[in-house]
């Protein structure tokens, strides 16, 4: 009885007036007199007892893991009980759920990302293709620098002139290879002929000798060629591709330049609301990024095409000697003159067969 009585004072509701009194329950009277008279009845066991049942009464008082939350008064139905037990914690799953959060955000993250990039791409595109077709129908206006226009003209006619003498001198390394081998062979024939028929011995020598001379100094004359060929080739399509690049970065910048200060002019042009003010101000920045992204690439084509100027001077100079040089004196005859010629100009030929590897590089 003990037990009953201490567990239902457990799960008693205190109730608590307006004003922040306690207030009195009608059972309260009842319940105070029946523990009064259950204590009474436990002081008089409690003397052939001893203090060992009431340990047993703190043992035996309500669990806490089987406590009832109680919504309604003392006494009132079980409907509104909610066992604690079914109560689970909020951070149970919270480990996996926010490492999920975490990779569902970054992904979101990378494709927002992409999205926006291919946002501008589009309509960078869009602007730039309206601003070429608008210059290429006369309605719209672009922006002119004529000196340079002029210099970049000259470059790339210039080009086209050196591209042809590059074309020439492969041809006629070409053509004067193929000579020097059959010169070679036919030596080769006049000597063998010389072995052969005693009656022109003296006849075939002469010429066998003169054909091997004139294969020596050809060869000669194919490095100083080669030498001539590959520099201007490296001057074609190395120095002179590298500026054309540059100029053409600075084309299209030039295009996107031209682009957004149309749009920013359209837009300076309309009404002046408050949607059209926060356009008018974005454009501004887009259209001052553009601007330094042109200045800055005008700059480098100006710098580039001068020094590419001075380089081709240098270059074609020493190259044009060593032609003139080594073509006279080959046609001349000037065995000697012709090598001083490669001498002059560091040029290494290689031996006969160099070309082919050795027996060991063959193992």
């Amino acid at each position: 009885m003990t037990d009953s009585i201490m567990s239902k004072a457990a799960t008693m509701e205190i109730p608590i007036n307006s004003n922040g009194d306690t207030g009195t329950l009608p059972e309260d009277d009842s319940l105070e007199q029946a523990a009064k008279r259950q204590w009474s009845l436990g002081e008089k066991v409690g003397s052939s007892r001893g203090p060992r049942d009431l340990q047993q009464v703190m043992v035996s008082g309500p669990n806490l893991n089987e406590t009832s939350i109680v919504s309604g008064g003392y006494g009132g139905t079980a409907e509104g009980i909610i066992p604690t037990s079914s109560i689970k914690g909020p951070n149970m799953n919270h480990s996996s759920s926010s490492s999920s959060m975490t990779a569902e955000e970054a992904t979101k993250g990378v494709a927002v990302e992409k999205i926006e990039q291919v946002k501008k791409w589009g309509l960078n595109t869009y602007k730039c293709t309206k601003q070429m077709i608008s210059e290429r129908f006369g309605r719209g206006s672009r922006t002119v620098d004529l000196e340079l226009e002029a210099q970049i003209e000259v470059l790339r006619d210039t080009k086209r002139k050196y591209e042809s003498v590059l074309r020439l001198a492969r041809a006629l390394t070409n053509h004067f290879y193929n000579m020097v081998q059959t010169q070679h062979a036919l030596g080769d024939t006049f000597a063998d002929l010389s072995q052969k028929s005693p009656e022109l011995r003296d006849e075939f020598g002469f010429n066998a000798e003169t054909q091997k001379l004139l294969c020596k100094n050809g060869e000669t004359l194919l490095g100083a060629i080669n030498f001539f060929v590959s520099s201007i080739n490296t001057l074609v399509n190395k120095t002179m591709e590298d500026t054309l690049m540059t100029i053409k970065l600075y084309e299209n910048a030039r295009l996107e330049f031209d682009a957004y200060r149309t749009d920013l002019e359209e837009l300076s042009a309309g009404p002046k609301d408050a949607v059209t003010m926060a356009r008018i101000e974005t454009a501004q920045q887009q259209y001052q990024v553009q601007k330094d992204k042109y200045e800055r690439l005008r700059s480098d084509v100006i710098i580039k095409i001068k020094f590419l100027e001075e380089n081709k001077v240098k270059v074609m100079h020493k190259q044009l000697l060593l032609f003139h040089n080594a073509i006279s004196a080959y046609f001349a005859g000037n065995q000697q003159q012709l090598e001083q010629t490669l001498r002059q100009f560091n040029i290494k030929l290689r031996p006969p067969g160099a070309d082919k590897p050795s027996w060991l590089e063959e193992q």
